[in-house]
């Protein structure tokens, strides 16, 4: 939709479709948001915070219905369902909006609609997109206002960018006269539908008050939605960190890095160095647009305004920028509480408490079998708030990219670090990242890796070939000199007794430092049949106790295992089906060709 005329007319479609009690049009004022906390605390949705302890900051409690992102319920309703491909679950999009319209209708009775005019991206960045969303929840409102740019300056922008993305919300929960509400309301599971119509550019998510389902702006709109728009204009809707590297000597480098969840992206994103003299910032920690200049360099923003944190496990050993962040007006979801009004949950530092009220609001003590804090228990809070963010996070000309990092939890097979040997190796890299299932619930698949490339298997908005054949194509558009190196890291590589052989977390910084010299050709390196790896001794490890032989079984390149993976590979790539890119299938042949020809040398 374009003009503020036409959002008018949607807007009062809409309302007669869900049948609000009253609209109300956001301003994003802090005025606002006070006002709107404290109607949340009177009505016991939300508990203020000790104000000594954790200024400004409310936590939530969602039903244990609605606790994450609920893939199977997400749905690409494309035109034709071989657009969707074989990552995404398609429903024919008349099919999906006439069950999806008879949800709706009179879904906010009782309620009120709420308008958030939203920018994702920078004020005046070429990339920049403006949404709206309509939604009955105030926990959305409060939440969206942290996560982007929220109010009347989007409204004004609308004029010049002339382009809106129609989001529409309901948490499912129509309230009859007198009826009282609930403290988190929801439809169940299979009411609940977080749809994305690519052609129409637009996004409906209903039944669902939680995270990605409901904060339209994050996954939906950054990434399902905007992959698609960035096919259709030459650029890209990744799902990565972006992080600022200064050496001692004062020279920057920008780095992105793609992981699946629960690889330490946020962790990285905000990493304190443990090398003397070398700086991390954070530009990004979860999504980046990327376009390509007329200089034939790869740039990023930032699409966000805030970080929407796990926040069990964050603590000032793994993440001292994330406590820090979080100190003040944050908004905490499925956190356990102390007795005195302040936030935990398991991994954060210091003893457990003798007595807390867990997530589902229940007394809890150690004794308790359950988890304190839900596993997917969250921080929301303003990026400006971070103690290193990059000076140029909201620079709307983005940063110039020099390295890409994509990974996953592998306990074998992949090393420590190595580097691709073009941009066309390197997007085969990103195709084959992921991580090892390990989970007992699916003991049929331990072990088996569960592929994700460049971490956006449940975030791409169309076929998955056609995404890996994307990026082949914007490499085209430059040259090897030109792109970005990328390079594949692997933290949680295991020795024979199952502990992990690299210390990670803040020592990741040594792993930094070989790619940022990597970059201006500097640091060592030994051609192998996988790319190009660290000498033994390039890697600076001073002051690291790690066990004899460490360093050679974290650069170990296993011929075997390595044709197993191939073979896991062809078989993937299979599952992909015509329109996997024939450039891949090359690159895997070549792959198996060096280590068929390295085999066969170490035999003579």
């Amino acid at each position: 939709m374009k003009s503020y005329t036409e959002l008018h007319a949607w807007v009062k479609e809409m309302a007669v479709l869900c049948s609000p009690d009253k609209i109300y049009w956001c301003d994003g004022s802090q005025e606002e948001n006070d006002l709107m906390m404290a109607e949340l605390t009177q009505s016991g949705k939300a508990v203020a915070l000790n104000p000594e302890k954790r200024p400004g900051s409310y936590a939530f409690f969602s039903d244990p219905s609605d606790v994450a992102r609920v893939e199977d319920r997400t749905f690409i309703a494309s035109v034709h369902q071989s657009d969707a491909g074989p990552t995404n679950n398609w429903v024919e999009p008349g099919e999906l909006k006439t069950t999806m319209l008879s949800l709706y209708k009179g879904s906010m009775k009782g309620r009120t609609m709420y308008v958030i005019p939203f920018m994702m991206g920078p004020f005046g960045s070429p990339l920049s997109k403006i949404g709206i969303e309509l939604t009955d929840s105030l926990y959305v409102v409060v939440n969206m206002r942290i996560m982007t740019r929220m109010g009347k300056a989007v409204l004004e922008k609308l004029n010049d960018l002339k382009f809106f993305i129609p989001c529409l919300h309901s948490v499912g929960y129509p309230l009859e006269p007198g009826q009282a509400d609930l403290p988190w309301p929801s439809a169940p599971i299979e009411q609940k539908y977080i749809a994305h119509f690519p052609e129409e550019k637009l996004i409906w998510s209903y039944g669902s008050g939680y995270g990605g389902n409901a904060l339209l702006g994050k996954k939906c709109l950054a990434l399902r939605i905007a992959s698609v728009i960035a096919k259709e204009e030459n650029w890209m809707a990744e799902h990565m960190l972006i992080l600022k590297l200064t050496n001692p000597e004062g020279n920057v480098k920008y780095i992105l890095g793609a992981f699946p969840s629960a690889c330490g992206k946020t962790n990285l994103s905000m990493l304190v160095p443990t090398l003397p003299g070398w700086k991390v910032e954070t530009v990004g920690d979860d999504i980046a647009w990327l376009w390509m200049k007329e200089d034939g360099h790869l740039y990023a923003i930032n699409p966000e305004a805030g970080f929407f944190g796990v926040a069990k496990g964050t603590s000032y050993q793994s993440n001292p920028n994330a406590m820090m962040s979080i100190r003040k007006n944050t908004i905490f979801t499925n956190v356990a509480l102390t007795d005195d009004l302040d936030v935990w949950w398991e991994g954060i530092d210091g003893p457990t408490p003798d007595h807390l009220l867990d997530w589902k609001q229940e007394d809890w003590n150690a004794s308790k079998k359950t988890p304190a804090a839900h596993p997917n228990s969250r921080f929301t809070v303003a990026a400006k708030q971070c103690p290193v963010i990059a000076p140029e996070w909201e620079n709307p000309e983005g940063v110039m990219i020099s390295a890409i990092l994509v990974g996953g939890r592998r306990p074998s097979t992949i090393p420590l670090v190595h580097e691709s040997l073009s941009f066309a190796h390197g997007v085969f890299m990103g195709s084959m990242m992921g991580s090892e299932i390990t989970a007992a619930s699916i003991s049929n698949q331990i072990g088996v890796v569960r592929r994700d490339p460049f971490a956006m298997l449940p975030f791409i908005g169309y076929h998955v070939g056609d995404y890996l054949k994307h990026w082949l194509d914007m490499g085209k558009r430059s040259n090897d000199a030109l792109l970005p190196k990328i390079y594949y890291v692997n933290w949680f590589r295991k020795d024979e007794s199952g502990d992990f052989i690299w210390p990670g977390f803040g020592h990741n910084s040594r792993v930094l430092k070989w790619i940022f010299e990597r970059c201006d050709g500097q640091a060592p390196a030994v051609v192998t049949p996988i790319g190009n790896m660290p000498t033994l001794d390039a890697i600076d490890i001073r002051g690291l106790s790690m066990k004899p032989g460490a360093m050679e079984k974290l650069l170990e390149v296993d011929i075997q295992e390595w044709l197993e993976e191939v073979k896991s590979l062809r078989s993937y790539y299979d599952t992909i089906g015509e329109k996997c890119p024939n450039a891949l299938k090359l690159e895997l042949e070549k792959l198996e060709a060096r280590l068929t020809y390295q085999q066969a040398k170490k035999e003579d």
